[in-house]
């Protein structure tokens, strides 16, 4: 079967360890607000029907780059949404000793999910919001299987990051961030925390679309808001990283 391709990042060293070829999937379930690449949500949007054998190629062709700690990350949109086709190129990437990442919101769960999560070498977990009533309104989506796929993460002794965008007015309250560390302080599986600055680098795609991007008055984060969030999840976890 085909995979559904929107786009990919070479050399990339923002999506799991070392360099990577990051691949961007077509589709996504979640409707986040602040979704910096619209133009993926749609299953059935512009992307490039690709045989797994291609990627599996780029990906041999860029392991001289790769080192001791790169490999290659699966982005999207949403890449479980096509875990079943993904799961015959994630047997070969391992045949290959290429490392595998899977940039995830966790809230699609089956077998075909089951089995890829269990081919990953580390799982890049985007928490969006703690809180459901809050979650819900930033992605349309509830946050339940999120912490539940968390969970089986954790029981399966699968690493993972745990990501979280801070949103200003959205998801920057201090208590639903305490909430979160005090749910997953116990946790040992998660090897780090990232805190992604909310950014306006994707506005320009919506005008692009015809769409109406609806945080418009939301302002980035200034450094001392970050600063504090960092130190508000060092409360709870030991490595936390502003990226």
């Amino acid at each position: 079967m085909a995979i559904k391709v929107h786009s990919y990042e070479s050399l990339g060293t923002y999506d799991g360890p070392g360099i990577r070829l990051v691949v961007f999937l077509q589709g996504c379930n979640f409707r986040c607000l602040y979704c910096a690449n619209p133009d993926t949500i749609n299953p059935q949007g512009e992307s490039k029907a690709t045989d797994p054998q291609d990627i599996l190629r780029m990906a041999t062709n860029q392991k001289p780059f790769f080192g001791k700690k790169g490999g290659i990350t699966f982005s999207g949109g949403e890449p479980t949404i096509q875990a079943k086709d993904l799961i015959p190129l994630f047997r070969m990437l391992k045949k290959e000793g290429i490392h595998i990442c899977l940039d995830t919101n966790g809230s699609i769960w089956n077998e075909d999910v089951k089995e890829l999560l269990t081919l990953t070498d580390l799982v890049l977990l985007d928490v969006k919001e703690f809180n459901d009533i809050r979650h819900r309104r930033l992605t349309g989506h509830s946050n339940a299987q999120t912490l539940e796929t968390a969970a089986w993460l954790e029981a399966n002794e699968k690493p993972f990051w745990l990501r979280y965008v801070l949103v200003p007015s959205y998801s920057s309250f201090r208590e639903d961030i305490k909430a979160l560390g005090a749910h997953f302080h116990p946790y040992r599986m998660i090897e780090r925390v990232e805190i992604l600055p909310y950014h306006t680098l994707g506005v320009h795609k919506y005008e692009a679309m015809g769409l109406d991007y609806q945080l418009k008055k939301v302002p980035q984060n200034t450094p001392e808001e970050l600063e504090e969030a960092r130190i508000l999840f060092e409360t709870y976890f030991i490595k936390v990283y502003v990226n």
